[in-house]
């Protein structure tokens, strides 16, 4: 129970780590977290932890008052009144990291698995939602202290059944201390963690470390002292860094290469930083002379660099004790490149994709976690541009900006999607077109049965962000249309069979006959002006006798009127290269969609194209909304479309065929027949100012004799 603001003015504002304590810590009184740690301590701890790391009075203020929104109602107001506005974001941002933490913990508790067992790709996308939540950025260094309290808490008290801490940490907390460069952070987080992971692999590893950690930093600040004095004596200015390696890693490092406690020679290891490559050999050579090279332990990644360009000399020596000791030179280009580039150690590690807006993000927070020079606010990057949600179970969606309940659900799944019908959002109903904030659960609830609604492509409404959930609905409504199309088509003909009195006859059967590929494409043609009820009759009736048909003459290929790609508009996007699909040849006014290709500008395809409907489900984020440009098929464009014609051979088939398209001026630029037991089939290529004159010509092909199918392809 959170006690009352009070009424009484507040001390004047200012940010007084101090003065935090002293306001705070009363209203902590005997108050724990879930682990058993009072408030207090865990409170004291952290400032101890963030003071040693950056002596910021706002950090530390703010890590006294970590739980303030747990004990006072009102805090917001009444930390920006003490303490200014910029703890108070502080604060914020720190009990929401919390609690979002504290909510995929249990939700996956509750589910039975660990957060290190989640779906390919969560651990990622919860350390990404985890920075896109904060305003400022801060708040990272103060929700890794709490965690490192909290597990050296655990520690200390040997507490039991806390593996989820221990997971959690792994998958999420480490790697975003390594990839911010605290490292004292990062080896504790992992030590601590795998004592409670895999305590046998702790302890057997510990067992075989002949010195303390203590020890071992000892030895490795000797050796930096060292090597520093001898390159000074060399007139070589260099920085020279050592760490001593954590157990956790020495453990991974064992486990991953197969190898034995004595085969790990990086316990211990020397970085060197200096101007000029140069210099790098130099260095090589003093440390050599300094200290006996291991035989087969050298690597010149200068000279040839590793395929992910980090630039580096390893080597490995034997110290005045006879330990192995690591050592790394590099210039200061190399080391930028190691650190913050695409070989960043982090990076390779991990094996995280390359992520501009990432990657500035935390190349900004490094440098605002420099305690050696102030930042500018304004440096801050942009916004980012991408959305992190959780649903019910503690899973996160990562989703485009502006994102909606009903992008979430096609995200989820496409049939969850199309059942759509409300959601809830942090247990509150909202509107499925209110955009979604990262850190949110969303609670999607759906009918049993039915699909989208058509209000959802209406751009102005909002119901859709992404080009994912938009493709997936067109796709619905094409399906339900073709769907239609087909059973209307289907009672067309079985009216037909049933008028002939051929009923006996199979609709498989006749699609072959009147050469389609199946029934289904036979009955969705029966709708349309391509194929005339007539032709049934026709096959049916049985064939004729037939001369040899007569050659026919061809106009010239000439080119399509200037307009022809120009009359496709891409929307929203002026003078981009378009060009009609050769696979489907489409017409004004047939529905069209884009694809963006590879070096050639946008396809442009027919919308019910068998190739667009692979594409669609390939790639679909390569699709892109195009339509005709208004008074295409008015003016001098002609298109190319393919017709196929089925008929019984018989004399002078060819030239009637020719007569209709002199009649409607239609010029064919290609044609190629043969026949088959009495039956000739025909494909024209013939171009078009739209689609009403094909339609004409298709309807004057049904009533020439002897024609069973004048269709498009």
């Amino acid at each position: 129970m959170t006690t009352p603001l009070a009424d009484a003015a507040p001390q004047a504002a200012g940010t007084d780590p101090e003065q935090a304590r002293a306001l705070v810590f009363p209203l902590y009184a005997d108050r724990a977290l879930e682990t058993g740690e009072l408030l207090s301590e865990h409170a004291q701890a952290l400032a101890t932890i963030v003071a040693a790391v950056r002596p910021d009075q706002d950090l530390v203020a703010a890590a006294y008052l970590f739980a303030v929104h747990d004990v006072i109602r009102d805090a917001d107001r009444w930390l920006r009144n003490h303490f200014g506005a910029s703890v108070a974001l502080l604060v914020a941002d720190l009990r929401q990291l919390r609690h979002l933490s504290d909510s995929v913990r249990n939700r996956m508790r509750a589910a039975g698995a660990h957060p290190a067992a989640a779906p390919e790709g969560q651990d990622e996308a919860l350390r990404r939602m985890l920075l896109a939540m904060v305003n400022d950025m801060r708040v990272v260094l103060l929700r890794l202290g709490s965690r490192l309290q909290t597990l050296r808490y655990l520690a200390a008290r040997r507490v039991t059944g806390v593996e989820a801490y221990a997971r959690e940490t792994i998958a999420l907390y480490a790697p975003l201390a390594n990839r911010l460069g605290i490292w004292q952070f990062k080896w504790e987080l992992e030590d601590l963690a795998l004592r409670f992971i895999d305590p046998d692999a702790y302890q057997r590893v510990a067992r075989l470390l002949e010195e303390k950690r203590g020890q071992r930093e000892e030895r490795v600040l000797s050796a930096v002292a060292g090597l520093e004095a001898a390159l000074r004596a060399a007139e070589i200015h260099a920085v020279v860094s050592g760490r001593p390696k954590h157990i956790a890693s020495i453990a991974a490092k064992m486990s991953a290469k197969d190898l034995e406690f004595g085969q790990i020679f990086d316990q211990r290891a020397l970085r060197v930083v200096v101007e000029r490559i140069s210099e790098c050999y130099e260095v090589l050579d003093i440390v050599h002379r300094r200290w006996r090279p291991m035989e087969g332990e050298f690597d010149d990644y200068i000279a040839k660099p590793k395929t992910n360009g980090y630039q580096s000399l390893h080597t490995v020596v034997e110290d005045a004790d006879g330990k192995p000791l690591e050592i790394q030179i590099r210039t200061r280009a190399m080391h930028e490149q190691a650190e913050l580039g695409v070989a960043a150690h982090w990076r390779y590690k991990e094996a995280v994709g390359d992520d501009r807006a990432e990657s500035e993000k935390i190349a900004w927070l490094r440098r605002l976690l420099d305690w050696q020079r102030e930042v500018d606010p304004g440096d801050r990057p942009e916004a980012a541009d991408r959305v992190y949600a959780l649903t019910p179970q503690g899973r996160v969606v990562e989703l485009p900006q502006g994102a909606t309940a009903i992008d979430f659900a096609y995200h989820i799944h496409t049939d969850l999607g199309h059942r759509c019908r409300g959601a809830r959002v942090n247990g509150a109903l909202v509107s499925l077109n209110t955009p979604l904030r990262t850190g949110q659960t969303v609670e999607i609830m759906s009918a049993r049965t039915g699909g989208p609604s058509r209000d959802w492509l209406n751009p102005e409404l909002g119901f859709l962000a992404g080009a994912r959930a938009r493709t997936k609905v067109r796709q619905w409504f094409n399906a339900q249309e073709h769907e239609q199309s087909v059973a209307a088509g289907r009672d067309l003909i079985t009216r037909e069979l049933q008028r002939l009195g051929r009923t006996a006859v199979a609709h498989e059967d006749l699609a072959r006959r009147l050469g389609f590929a199946s029934a289904e494409e036979l009955c969705a043609a029966a709708t349309k002006d391509e194929f005339s009820l007539r032709s049934i009759e026709q096959v049916l009736a049985g064939p004729v006798a037939n001369p040899t048909p007569a050659p026919i003459t061809l106009d010239k290929p000439r080119p399509a009127a200037s307009g022809g790609r120009g009359s496709v508009l891409v929307v929203g996007v002026d003078s981009l290269l378009t060009s009609l699909a050769r696979c489907c040849r489409p017409i004004p006014p047939d529905t069209i969609i884009g694809f963006v290709t590879r070096g050639r500008g946008i396809s442009v395809h027919r919308g019910n194209c068998a190739n667009a409907r692979g594409l669609m489900e390939r790639q679909p984020e390569r699709l892109i909304e195009v339509e005709w440009e208004a008074g295409s098929g008015r003016t001098a464009s002609s298109y190319p479309v393919e017709v196929l014609v089925l008929a019984t051979d018989r004399q002078g088939l060819l030239r009637d065929i020719s007569e209709v398209f002199a009649r409607e001026k239609l010029n064919v630029i290609g044609v190629n027949t043969h026949s088959h037991r009495d039956q000739a089939e025909m494909s024209f290529t013939i171009e078009v100012p739209d689609g009403a004159a094909l339609r004409r010509s298709l309807a004057q092909l049904a009533e020439v004799k002897g024609i069973l199918v004048a269709r498009r392809k």
